[in-house]
């Protein structure tokens, strides 16, 4: 495959923001965060989000209209209007308690005795892991791998499905050796 629109999606922790950065690196073209549209710069982080539009406009101003970028994150739901722009989906999967265990490992990294008890992201880092487990439960109502699923199956734009518990430089190999369906 080479240099398109991509976005590499899929739960929390499964390392679509890793992907997605070496992905990009490797066609060197931008990448993007989800979450750096969704969000508004706060400290603490991740405490105001962007209103849809805000986001989507600001998308728009800043990589959108470009041949080539790499999206990590998850636009299901609010970022609709990118789907038509979208030449594949990378969709990341990795089994629940290895993803979880990730997840832990890396809120710590970023943030220490700060998601500790007793620290100011205690409560904050709580509900993120209670809403990222939230993911695998069926009857979830948030992201959830049932809404996933759904949301795939009726992109108009080829999905490739990985496991992302291989090494990272095998997950680009694969996705710019896939070949996708014509359309």
């Amino acid at each position: 495959m080479d240099a398109q629109r991509v976005h590499v999606v899929g739960a929390s922790g499964t390392g679509t923001t890793t992907i997605g950065r070496a992905l990009a690196d490797s066609w060197s073209v931008p990448h993007a965060d989800v979450d750096d549209y969704f969000w508004e710069p706060t400290d603490p982080p991740y405490a105001a989000q962007r209103d849809p539009e805000a986001r989507l406009a600001l998308m728009e101003a800043m990589f959108a209209p470009r041949p080539a970028w790499v999206l990590s994150g998850s636009i299901m739901g609010w970022g609709e209007a990118l789907v038509p722009l979208l030449d594949a989906v990378v969709f990341v999967t990795l089994e629940p308690a290895v993803r979880r265990a990730r997840l832990r490992r890396r809120e710590h990294q970023r943030y220490g005795s700060r998601i500790e008890p007793g620290g100011d992201l205690e409560t904050a880092n709580a509900e993120l892991l209670s809403w990222a487990a939230g993911y695998d439960d069926p009857d979830f109502a948030g992201r959830s791998r049932a809404f996933h699923d759904a949301w795939l199956a009726a992109l108009p734009c080829p999905v490739l499905t990985l496991v992302g518990d291989a090494p990272v430089a095998d997950l680009v190999a694969t996705i710019t050796g896939w070949a996708p369906p014509a359309g």
